[in-house]
């Protein structure tokens, strides 16, 4: 029996840690595809006096997409900026309440979020909206920043269940010695 309980957890956990792996390379290759668009335009402007077409809508819609992705990849590690003066002072019951009701609020948030993103996705395939120069539509664009929205949801909830029901799982949580160096 014991190791039943045991073997459920790792292979919960190997397709969980497989999961936020993929997500955080792919937000960090939004990095990269929005990073070589501004090198590439800044070129072509500077060195040959010409532009990709569609280079602000296409630059401005990279920034979208990564803008939700990174809050996916952000939204299960707890090594982003946080104020945690109250946490500090808080006893370890009152550090993983603290920790959970947080989580459950951005959980909630971002959910919305994600909901509200979705009906702009459809507005826009809707409406038809489509890019300056090609006339390319604009939806699927905003379908993969969507795409980056649902999978924070999801690390998020993952995230959530950890601190719930298995906190030693999480790895980078609030460490001590951050607040004394």
């Amino acid at each position: 029996m014991a190791g039943l309980g045991v073997a459920a957890p790792a292979q919960a956990r190997g397709l969980a840690d497989k999961i936020i792996h993929v997500i955080e390379w792919l937000a960090a290759t939004f990095v990269g595809i929005v990073a070589a668009d501004i090198f590439i335009s800044v070129l072509l402007r500077k060195f040959f006096d010409t532009s990709i077409p569609d280079s602000y809508d296409l630059g401005r819609n990279l920034l979208g997409i990564l803008i939700f992705w990174g809050i996916a990849a952000t939204s299960y590690r707890g090594g982003h900026i946080t104020v945690d003066l109250l946490w500090t002072s808080a006893g370890p019951r009152g550090k993983r309440f603290i920790d959970v009701f947080a989580t459950l609020v951005l959980l909630f948030v971002v959910t919305v979020q994600t909901i509200m993103l979705f009906d702009k996705v459809s507005g826009t395939y809707r409406d038809n909206v489509l890019s300056y120069d090609l006339n390319l539509p604009i939806w699927p664009m905003f379908a993969v920043a969507w795409a980056g929205d649902v999978c924070a949801v999801i690390l998020i909830a993952v995230r959530t269940w950890r601190l719930m029901f298995h906190p030693e799982l999480l790895q980078d949580e609030h460490i001590d010695s951050r607040t004394e160096s």
